[in-house]
């Protein structure tokens, strides 16, 4: 077995494990840093809106000899606005301008053609309007409304109140990062922007799910015992799924990666960026939100609860008990009959899949045998 597939053995039997809920507050207050500052970058520095948005004119030309350079200050000298000017792969040039009106825009055609050295007719204008920005922003906050609600819903019924708030609060935090590294790095938002920022909203949800759902199985009957608190449980659980997140979320990024430093840096596929970097940046914090995030969260607003406040006190006064006897206490001796394997059970004895985590099924009598 591979170094990694041991340690995430080791993590789901509760051999190893870090204590993410018990430092809850550290992380809390790290996602509370990276928010504001991506709040006072959002406020400071704004969004860089593409002319999808703001309305402009995109000429395209035939191949040409002039440089990028000169083509940019021609375009800025004619328009008065800074243009942006990409290299087509047909040797052709893309020259992007902004807030230019349609009347501009044959004004704009017509220098263009003259300065540059080629026919008018050669040359592809295209006039974006702004309303047709503002009516793609009213969509995508409207798909963005309605996930949101649906995400509510589902998680609700299928979990519980609790994990639909702590989810919710993930992707909010994930959606607000995202949106203040665009504003901080410059990139312009587009419509691809648009699509990238709804994909990670998947993406991040999976991550929240799929911890849930392990905590949800490991959750059940859990007054019935004495030897975890509820935020135990939930860290153990969450320790048990935490190599199939990092090996889920990298196998995501390595593609996103490739389009974002290899498409849009190397290649200078601009256009690669607009959804590459809201990829990248979504799936890097749904990874972290789901578990520094979602579940201490998850574990904070149940420990609220009547139930495991009365739990914890049990779980609490039974160790103190133990400690004064100079006994080991339940979870001590779960956690070292885990650690060296203390039983052999025949497979009808194994804890099914899904079992409690850290909490592995006691053989049957004269069936099992210690070592």
């Amino acid at each position: 077995m591979s170094r990694l597939g041991s340690l995430g053995a080791r993590l789901y039997r509760g051999e190893v494990g870090y204590d993410f809920v018990g430092k809850r507050m550290l992380w809390y207050g790290v996602s509370i840093l990276i928010t504001i500052t991506a709040v006072v970058g959002l406020a400071v520095q704004g969004l860089n809106m593409g002319i999808e948005f703001k309305g402009g004119v995109v000429v395209t030309t035939p191949k040409l000899s002039v440089s990028t350079e000169e083509a940019r200050d021609t375009a800025e000298e004619i328009s008065g606005h800074i243009p942006i000017v990409q290299e087509l792969g047909s040797g052709g040039l893309r020259i992007q301008i902004s807030d230019v009106s349609t009347s501009e825009s044959n004004k704009i055609k017509t220098e263009l053609a003259s300065d540059l050295g080629v026919a008018t007719n050669d040359l592809n204008v295209d006039v974006v309007g702004p309303s047709w920005g503002e009516q793609i922003a009213n969509k995508a906050w409207m798909g963005l409304g309605i996930f949101m609600v649906l995400v509510v819903v589902y998680l609700a019924i299928a979990f519980e109140w609790r994990m639909a708030v702590a989810a919710l609060i993930a992707l909010i935090h994930d959606l607000t990062i995202t949106v203040g590294i665009y504003a901080l790095v410059g990139f312009e938002v587009t419509p691809g922007t648009v699509i990238g920022l709804l994909t990670i909203l998947g993406y991040s949800l999976y991550d929240t799910v799929v911890v849930f759902d392990g905590l949800k199985e490991a959750s059940k009957d859990i007054t019935k015992q004495t030897r975890w608190t509820y935020s135990e449980i939930a860290n153990r659980s969450l320790n048990g799924t935490l190599v199939r997140s990092i090996n889920t979320t990298v196998v995501a990024l390595l593609p996103v990666a490739g389009l974002l430093f290899i498409g849009g840096g190397f290649l200078g596929a601009g256009m690669l960026n607009d959804i590459s970097l809201s990829l990248f940046v979504g799936l890097a914090a749904g990874a972290y939100s789901s578990i520094f995030i979602a579940t201490p969260l998850v574990a904070d607003l149940k420990e609220r609860d009547p139930q495991m406040k009365a739990l914890k006190k049990r779980v609490l006064a039974k160790r103190a008990q133990a400690v004064q006897k100079g006994e080991p206490t339940e979870a001590e001796e779960a956690e070292a009959a885990e650690a060296a394997g203390a039983f052999d059970a025949d497979p009808e004895d194994a804890a099914p899949a899904g079992a409690v985590v850290g909490q592995r099924r006691q053989p049957t009598r004269g069936r099992g045998k210690r070592r």
